[in-house]
């Protein structure tokens, strides 16, 4: 198994009677995208800025590693291994974006050839080459969030926290970003992502956790978590009307539709369920024309755990 590159346990922090996290947990293993899903005020943000160390954690929290790091008795350690892109841009837009680039570059204590070095690598590498030299104010957004995780970069972090880095980008632009997340991810980084755009999470994560009221409701991967939530099913469409009709007599729990000759049998989605389902067409000797598979997409999820929603308890799925 992957060492962890972010471990918390039991993360609680409050603000006089208002409790933003209470007792959270967090496992994200090396080279990985892990994201961190919840409504306005759920407490993601504050979840980034106890794990980048630019607030401590209410007393009573148990034990916080970054980057193998503790980050209550070694914080600085735990600097230098992060890099942080937070919900507003931290550029500069008097300067350019190469004196942006530079500025980052002596703040991590780099040599003026090193510094110059790193900042025309990753400048080179965000497609800002060209705006370089103009003002950060003179760029559009999508510039100035590549500019911004550019100068997050200088450093080499290896455990990046990226709070929602897309937020009022176009399509365009979000997609560009979405490409450069998973290029630092297989360059080796850990990506710690928080969103609200549900297909952000479903593109790019290999696990997810859903946070509400201050608390993880649900983590697992993006089709585990589609499991939890009633509604999938397996559809069955013939051509046949003998072998529909047989169909249904060995599948007695499924949804008729006798016009269109099709069956609807409730379903998770799993390997297991649609195994059985095949097996009893399979023992019964008839064979579907059409065979689709609908299980309940992220934002389904995403309403259900925090809208109150009967669902099943607070999971956390094993990882296979």
């Amino acid at each position: 198994m992957n060492n962890l590159a972010i471990a918390a346990y039991g993360l609680r922090k409050s603000y006089g009677d208002k409790v933003v996290l209470d007792g959270v947990d967090l496992s994200v293993p090396e080279g990985t995208i892990f994201s961190l899903l919840g409504p306005n005020g759920a407490g993601k943000t504050t979840a980034v800025k106890i794990l980048s160390t630019l607030i401590s954690a209410d007393p009573g929290s148990g034990d916080i590693r970054v980057g193998g790091h503790d980050l209550t008795t070694d914080p600085q350690s735990v600097r230098a291994a992060i890099g942080v892109t937070g919900q507003f841009s931290a550029v500069d837009g008097l300067i350019t974006g190469e004196e942006n680039m530079l500025l980052m570059a002596d703040l991590h204590h780099l040599s003026k050839v090193e510094g110059r070095r790193t900042a025309a690598r990753l400048l080179e590498r965000f497609d800002l080459v060209d705006a370089a030299r103009k003002p950060a104010s003179t760029y559009s957004g999508g510039m100035k969030r590549r500019l911004d995780l550019a100068m997050t970069l200088v450093g080499t972090p290896r455990v990046i926290f990226l709070d929602e880095p897309t937020t009022g980008l176009d399509p365009r632009s979000r997609h560009n970003m979405w490409v450069i997340i998973r290029e630092l991810v297989a360059d080796g980084a850990t990506v710690f992502l928080t969103t609200q755009y549900l297909e952000e999470a479903d593109e790019l994560a290999d696990r997810i956790a859903v946070l509400n009221n201050g608390r993880i409701a649900a983590e697992g991967t993006a089709d585990e978590l589609k499991r939890l939530i009633p509604g999938g099913h397996v559809r069955l469409r013939f051509t046949d009307p003998a072998a529909y009709r047989s169909a249904a007599t060995t599948l007695p729990d499924a949804a008729r539709d006798d016009e269109s000759l099709a069956l609807r049998i409730p379903s998770d989605g799993s390997q297991r369920e649609l195994r059985y389902v095949l097996d009893q067409l399979d023992a019964a000797g008839v064979e579907a024309d059409e065979l689709t598979v609908h299980t309940p997409d992220l934002d389904d999820v995403f309403f259900a755990l925090t809208d109150g929603v009967r669902v099943p308890a607070p999971t956390k799925v094993a990882a296979r």
